[in-house]
């Protein structure tokens, strides 16, 4: 959403038609929409500054994953206002929405109210696409991260098989209305019994890889870096906020993995078939395939599937091919430099939020299965490997910070979001 600091006539006419509240009113609705559908803190306070002075209000924003704090100022006055929120997924076609109407705000094509009226209905507007569709998705990107993996043909079918039983928790948990946080304890014990069933009682595999793979949807590794971007920026409070909260959820899942493992320990699964490991080409084509079962997930509708899977694939190869050079950290360095330039060139030649490309493209590198290696290696008493994991994870992270960082100095986008 590219607002600009000055304010045009046909702002000004659409700034003299709202009263004072309804201006403070659709701020603070903007602020909760972008919130609750995944806008991190860096992009969100900047919107609102810029939307905010483009009104007339000097307006100073606090974002955090579990608040928003605005503090407005205009001829009258200042005033505070708290909101507790909770911070949603990313929701592309939403966040496309937005910035359109928002954009046409800015135009003078619309005033404060109709603008109101249309996000409003934006953000009550059904999922672009059925439940089934979303767990199908679900299915698919858990076996193109275990053909990522080097899994085994017979691995990739049971990795596809527990994405379906997460798929099948969240259900429950929206269904049932749980508790906060009891999903990923749940998810994680259920699909490590599962891949643990699996290798006893259907077919001989590597119930670790497994289960890592049916549980790469869950692992928050794009929230951990997103919480070192925001970090990295100067959001310190809600930086550390999002690190916290997915360091938690890891931890939680982990534990519900070792429970699993406890209660099958005396379980022995049949020696293992003679691996086969897939050949280069097959994880050439996981790489494209999924960027496109995220790109579902993340409610990206079919316009935007072609941009995701470039940039995706971009981002992947330059990932690989460094990364055999300049080590683990030099390639994510360079996938996500890779990503953040193909999403902002993309941003700034059709107008568009980078966030349409760049969540997609970047979730293919985040470090998230390290973390979940790193805790499974100290549920093992593995010390040494668990440390060197965790370390691996941070370094990683922080090269995909760099990456998307440098990307934006290079050629930053139009869009904020």
């Amino acid at each position: 959403m590219a607002l600009d600091t000055e304010t045009t006539e046909p702002e000004a006419a659409a700034q003299h038609s709202a009263s004072r509240d309804e201006i403070r009113d659709f701020l603070i609705q903007v602020g909760l929409l972008l919130h609750r559908h995944g806008t991190p803190s860096h992009r969100l306070e900047r919107v609102l500054t810029q939307l905010a002075q483009s009104l007339g209000v000097e307006g100073a924003f606090l974002y955090t994953p579990t608040s928003l704090l605005y503090s407005l100022r205009d001829r009258e006055g200042e005033t505070t206002y708290l909101r507790r929120v909770d911070s949603g997924q990313v929701d592309v076609d939403k966040l496309v929405q937005f910035d359109n109407v928002l954009q046409r705000l800015k135009s003078g094509e619309l005033t404060v109210a109709q603008t109101r009226q249309r996000l409003d209905a934006i953000a009550e507007a059904p999922p672009p696409f059925p439940e089934w569709t979303t767990a199908l998705a679900c299915a698919v990107s858990c076996a193109a991260v275990a053909t990522l993996f080097r899994a085994t043909a017979g691995e990739v079918v049971a990795a596809s098989a527990l994405g379906l039983l997460v798929a099948g928790c969240e259900f429950l948990h929206r269904r049932f209305g749980w508790e906060h946080g009891f999903l990923e304890p749940v998810a994680g014990f259920a699909t490590a019994l599962g891949a643990l069933c699996w290798a006893r009682w259907v077919y001989p595999l590597d119930d670790r890889l497994v289960a890592l793979a049916g549980l790469i949807v869950m692992i928050p590794g794009l929230r951990i870096t997103v919480a070192l971007t925001e970090l990295a920026v100067g959001h310190l409070s809600a930086g550390v906020a999002r690190l916290a909260g997915g360091a938690v959820s890891l931890l939680t899942m982990t534990l519900g993995v070792g429970l699993a493992w406890r209660l099958a320990a005396h379980w022995r699964a049949l020696p293992p078939l003679p691996e086969w490991r897939g050949e280069s080409h097959w994880q050439w084509v996981a790489a494209v395939v999924a960027p496109l079962a995220f790109a579902i997930f993340f409610r990206a509708r079919f316009p935007q599937w072609p941009i995701i899977v470039a940039v995706s694939v971009a981002g992947f190869a330059a990932s690989r091919w460094t990364g055999s050079v300049w080590g683990v950290e030099g390639g994510a360095f360079c996938g996500a430099l890779a990503v953040g330039f193909g999403s902002n060139l993309y941003a700034r030649l059709r107008d568009r939020p980078a966030m349409v490309s760049q969540t997609p493209g970047i979730i293919v590198l985040v470090p998230g299965s390290l973390g979940y290696r790193s805790l499974t290696a100290f549920l093992d008493h593995e010390t040494l490997a668990g440390l060197d994991f965790a370390w691996t994870m941070v370094m990683v992270a922080a090269a995909l910070v760099g990456g998307i960082l440098t990307a934006n100095v290079i050629l930053p986008p139009k869009s904020i979001l």
